[in-house]
């Protein structure tokens, strides 16, 4: 004889940064950026990334291609940096490299913060 309804399962909620969205974004970026300190936190981010791309709408969907491709393209760029180390353009190489990975993750920082999607999502530079 109690007005007690039975509580409904609703499942495990989080704060919104696992499910895709705006702030799910912010936090692959900074996952990336944190990567040059604790590397095993980009691949973090990117695990992040391949899990929530498809599942976002609109323009957030464009920060998802952006983010893995910085990925794959960073790692690309890092190999063959490594590898010219033995004629010692490497080194520079890679600094650029960090620098490109810097400014990509920035510019996709501040596109989020204004709710804007990536213009060319697709892109090898900036």
């Amino acid at each position: 004889m109690s007005d007690m309804q039975p509580q409904q399962n609703e499942g495990r909620k989080s704060d919104g940064w696992l499910e895709p969205g705006p702030t799910n974004v912010q936090v692959i970026y900074i996952l990336y950026l944190v990567g040059f300190v604790i590397g095993i936190s980009t691949l973090v981010g990117i695990v992040l990334a391949y899990l929530n791309r498809g599942k976002a709408t609109g323009w957030v969907e464009t920060h998802y291609t952006w983010a893995i491709r910085t990925f794959w393209i960073g790692l690309l760029f890092g190999f063959v940096s490594a590898l010219l180390m033995v004629i010692g353009i490497g080194f520079l190489l890679m600094i650029a490299v960090a620098i490109w990975a810097v400014v990509r993750c920035v510019i996709g920082l501040q596109a989020v913060g204004r709710n804007e999607p990536i213009k060319n999502p697709q892109s090898w530079l900036i």
